[in-house]
């Protein structure tokens, strides 16, 4: 790195959008993620759906004995 960098040409804001959705990466164990995927399979459903629908399940589980 420079010790120092030069941003008096910079532009505050440039590529920021408001609108834009950021999708955080989850990283399985390969066990686990095998499993899902062969469940996913089975029912014909993206590997994305299967868990998020079992998150879903817990997260029900969870709130319902609060």
């Amino acid at each position: 790195m420079k010790p120092e960098y030069d941003f008096s040409k910079g532009e505050r804001g440039k590529f920021f959008r408001p609108e834009a959705e950021i999708r955080l990466p989850i990283y399985l164990d390969a066990d686990v993620q095998n499993y899902l995927e062969q469940r996913a399979a089975q029912k014909g459903i993206p590997l994305g759906e299967m868990v998020n629908g079992l998150l879903k399940q817990e997260i029900q589980i969870i709130e319902s004995v609060k």
